[in-house]
């Protein structure tokens, strides 16, 4: 085991925030290995580098010696998470979250060290229990509590209606814990009610109150919005290498570090080192090259992640860029710029209608891949080559 001093600085690594810190050093004190539980609905089948920065989380605790609780919540995906939901989540299917759950299993081991994973699933204990014991459960809490949560208040101040099944998702999540003795639950900052709950039912159950850490949520590519597959913004970790890497190339400067806190392994003396560096004046695109292989290396091989660059640097170059490249930079308001707007700004088209024809015909190219999107969104903080044709192009600096 390493020093509490050193144990404390990777846990909390890229952490919103831990709860409470005097208790978890009591706990490291005893030298015993450590439940980590982080709990996963199996709401769709594909997690994405959204999902990985929890379970990059657990594996640092793994390689700390603790032991990680892989949590499949089965039992809840029957109710349905209502968290930041402003109307009652329909529940999954017996037969998608079975589907969903062996996708899961598969995935997590990317990430996981097997040797040190317990896999649960809370239908384990829930399924077990009575009408009689469900409402000795439900009678730990007040509906009064319930509506503190802040998606609760606001859903029940507008009119809009909250199922009463839905007051069960975070006694049950809380329950959980009980059952499996967590010492420490992880979660994203919205699961902090959630969380807290667990704190409480475990103290009801004369079972030691787990700490608790939350992790920021990680936006998704659209660099506003958090990762969602709803939203269209994820980088999955079943995806093709290729893609992987042109995923992470298009992310901006700006959110390039906060993907690279969170979900890289390199040590945190190295990251400054890299932050001083492009300080100084080295191009965060090295940065990037090296952050996108790490990531491919780690969810597919090093030879993928070496064929992913050459592909991408071989598209990128096609057709040599001039050496003339005119330099623009462009002002992005809030919510981003229209990419149509800029290629005319940067006067690679006379019209924002040449524009849109131009993505439809195909002929226009960000860093060399493709763009089918017309409403796509440029945001701030990044720079990109954009190519129309085979003879227009401009560097477009966005700020």
């Amino acid at each position: 085991m390493p020093s509490i001093e050193d144990a404390l600085e990777v846990i909390k690594r890229g952490c919103d925030e831990l709860l409470v810190e005097a208790e978890l050093i009591e706990k490291l004190k005893t030298g015993r290995p450590l439940r980590v539980k982080a709990g996963f609905d199996p709401t769709a089948p594909d997690l994405h580098l959204g999902h990985a920065v929890l379970l990059n989380k657990l594996r640092q605790l793994q390689d700390l010696g603790h032991q990680a609780v892989f949590l499949i919540g089965d039992f809840t995906g029957m109710i349905g998470d209502p968290t930041g939901k402003n109307a009652t989540r329909p529940p999954l299917t017996p037969e998608q979250i079975e589907l969903n759950a062996r996708t899961y299993q598969a995935q997590v081991f990317k990430i996981l060290d097997p040797a040190k994973t317990e896999v649960e699933f809370n239908s384990r204990w829930m399924g077990a229990m009575s009408a009689a014991d469900m409402i000795k459960l439900a009678a730990r809490h007040t509906v009064a509590r319930m509506l503190e949560r802040d998606d609760f208040s606001k859903r029940y101040a507008s009119g809009q209606p909250i199922a009463l099944h839905e007051f069960l998702y975070p006694l049950i999540q809380g329950y959980d814990s009980v059952a499996l003795k967590a010492d420490l639950e992880l979660g994203g900052t919205d699961q902090k009610f959630n969380l807290l709950m667990g704190r409480e039912l475990q103290r009801h159950y004369g079972v030691p109150s787990q700490c608790i850490l939350t992790m920021p949520l990680l936006e998704g590519l659209d660099g506003v919005n958090k990762m969602s597959k709803s939203l269209g913004n994820t980088i999955g970790i079943d995806e093709p290498p290729n893609e992987q890497f042109g995923k992470l190339m298009s992310v901006s400067d700006t959110l390039m570090w906060r993907y690279i806190e969170l979900l890289s392994f390199e040590p945190l003396s190295v990251i400054r080192q890299w932050k001083r560096e492009v300080d100084e004046g080295r191009n965060p695109r090295d940065i990037k090259v090296m952050f996108a292989q790490e990531i491919i290396t780690r969810f597919h091989n090093r030879l993928a992640a070496e064929a992913a660059l050459a592909d991408f640097e071989a598209r990128f170059r096609q057709g040599a860029l001039p050496d003339d490249l005119a330099e623009v930079t462009l002002e992005v308001p809030e919510g981003g710029l229209p990419l149509i707007q800029a290629l005319k700004l940067a006067g690679l088209v006379p019209s924002t209608s040449e524009a849109m024809r131009s993505i439809a015909g195909g002929g226009v190219k960000l860093d060399g891949e493709k763009v089918s999107d017309k409403g796509l969104l440029l945001n701030k903080g990044t720079s990109v080559v954009a190519q129309i044709g085979k003879r227009r192009y401009a560097r477009i600096h966005l700020r």
